[in-house]
């Protein structure tokens, strides 16, 4: 009954078997490490993880804990049952009932039951071992004595007589138990040693199949998000090739109606002309000079040239200006259309710009996220080379490498400039606005106008278009110099692309004349 309880402990409640490599979740549950792995193969994907016992969730993908102890028991048993059920050695002197030996007497030669051990010789020459079969084994076969020696220098057992006069003589020589104690001190030690590699092993390999489980779901999530991108990119370029292409018939039609136009009045003029023709033929053809002279309508009919002046200009006009395609304008709208697109798939990993207190002008109040840049009155910070006397702020992180865009929420201000600029622009005066100086590139939005103009070196160029937006993204590939500035609403608008080759580093710049702006994000491209 015992024996059937302790086997019930030690059964896995996936398998229902005995464990195998046992192993223990964080609730205090064993199973075996492959039942285990296998069940929590299948939650993958579920959102969580759960014990198979207690219903115990975790967030994360257990870690499985070898049981050392469980381990040592189930070795135990191991061993106790292949002792029990290897030996079947049964007494010599229980010859009506089989009945299992417990000892074997190498005088006798013979093995023993616990009744019969009872009543056996405790001479000294009687000598008792576990039971065995091979009590031969246990003599020498020269002097068919006891092996009660160990010849160190020839590796043997040997016997008292070998010792004393045979050809053992002389040798360094051990006990039995003294040999085997050495032997199995030696062996302990390299048992150790080979479950210290054993577990380290089982170490690495959990490291791995972790590893493994992370990778397949980073490779998972990056499926996912591959997947998501190019639906996106097939999305927009479905939307840019209806436009184009809807650009493309649109300006046939209307050139085509055009042409159709200018056709229909030359027919009408054509007509107009075969009847002039066929009527001075007519003329011609008369022979009464009377009725040639009296002809009063024979000016009009030859004062051609002045309408013929006026056709020729209207086709020529047409032809050059409103008789085709405009290929250079729809190239540009698929180049620009195809940037816009490559503009917006650049979201990897927000890091977010944070504004320097240190360099806002007084006229500026930064919010505690440092986020915010709003004109307000007088802040009363203490004057430094490094801050502004105008109302602009920089960026705390410079950027002097790589790819990088931020994005600006404007809808607070309604005259303002943004863009980048080098740390030693100067701090004072009005070459110190960015804009207004070698050292910056910006965008910017004057009070009652609803149009975009960038500046470089006080150098400004009025943008086409009207401001649809209250959002702008900046774009910088330092490595190739370039600042691109694009308004974000419906679609992509590339607004304009500044370049040039940087000699320092660069730093994201506000400048606030009324309300205030609020920066959105910063992605690495």
């Amino acid at each position: 009954m015992a024996s059937a309880d302790l086997r019930k402990e030690l059964e896995c409640s996936v398998c229902l078997d005995i464990y195998t490599d046992p192993v223990t979740l964080k609730c205090g549950h064993n199973f075996c490490r492959v039942c285990i792995n296998d069940v929590l193969d299948t939650q993958e994907g579920s959102g969580g993880y759960t014990c198979p016992d207690c219903r115990e969730n975790f967030r994360k993908r257990p870690a499985l804990q070898k049981n050392f102890t469980l381990c040592k028991i189930l070795v135990t048993l191991q061993t106790a049952k292949c002792d029990e059920n290897k030996t079947g050695i049964l007494c010599a002197h229980c010859i009506h009932t089989p009945v299992p030996a417990v000892k074997s007497c190498l005088h006798c030669e013979a093995s023993l039951c616990d009744n019969h051990l009872r009543v056996h010789s405790k001479a000294p020459e009687h000598v008792l071992c576990d039971p065995t079969t091979s009590l031969e084994n246990m003599k020498c076969s020269v002097h068919k004595e006891l092996l009660k020696y160990y010849c160190t220098e020839d590796s043997a057992c040997i016997c008292v007589s070998c010792k004393l006069d045979g050809e053992h003589r002389g040798h360094q020589v051990e006990t039995l138990d003294e040999a085997s104690e050495k032997k199995k001190k030696k062996l302990r030690n390299v048992l150790q040693k080979l479950m210290t590699k054993r577990e380290e092993t089982e170490r690495r390999v959990q490291s791995l199949e972790e590893h493994r489980r992370k990778v397949q779901g980073k490779a998972a999530g990056e499926t996912e998000r591959v997947t998501a991108l190019l639906r996106d990119l097939r999305r927009r370029l479905e939307d840019l090739e209806k436009r184009v292409l809807s650009e493309i018939s649109g300006q046939a039609e209307r050139a085509s109606l055009s042409l159709s136009h200018l056709v229909q009045q030359l027919e009408i003029k054509k007509d107009e002309l075969y009847s002039k023709i066929f009527y001075i033929e007519e003329l011609c053809n008369m022979t009464d000079p009377q009725t040639v002279l009296q002809e009063s309508y024979t000016g009009d009919l030859c004062d051609t040239e002045d309408g013929d002046d006026g056709d020729r200009e209207r086709h020529d006009r047409l032809l050059h200006d409103g008789g085709d395609l405009d290929v250079a304008g729809i190239s540009h709208t698929l180049h620009t259309g195809i940037s816009d697109i490559m503009s917006g798939v650049i979201v990897q990993e927000v890091k977010g710009i944070l504004l320097d207190v240190n360099t806002a002008g007084n006229r500026l109040h930064i919010s505690d996220d440092r986020k915010t840049a709003t004109c307000s009155s007088s802040q009363n910070r203490p004057e430094t080379p490094e801050r502004f006397q105008c109302p602009q702020v920089l960026s705390s992180r410079s950027f002097s490498s790589g790819r990088h865009c931020w994005e600006v929420d404007v809808r607070g201000s309604v005259i303002w400039r943004l863009g980048m600029c080098y740390p030693s622009v100067d701090r004072t005066g009005g070459q110190s606005v960015i804009g207004n100086n070698k050292k910056s590139w910006c965008l910017k939005k004057r009070l009652w106008h609803n149009q975009y103009s960038v500046m470089h070196d006080r150098k400004k160029i009025q943008l086409p278009g009207n401001i649809s937006s209250n959002r702008v993204r900046i774009v910088l590939n330092y490595e190739a110099g370039r600042i691109s500035f694009y308004e974000l609403s419906d679609r992509i608008r590339h607004l304009h692309t500044f370049t040039t080759t940087f000699t320092e580093p660069l730093h994201a710049g506000l400048w606030v004349g009324e309300g205030c702006i609020n920066i959105c994000g910063d992605n690495q491209i």
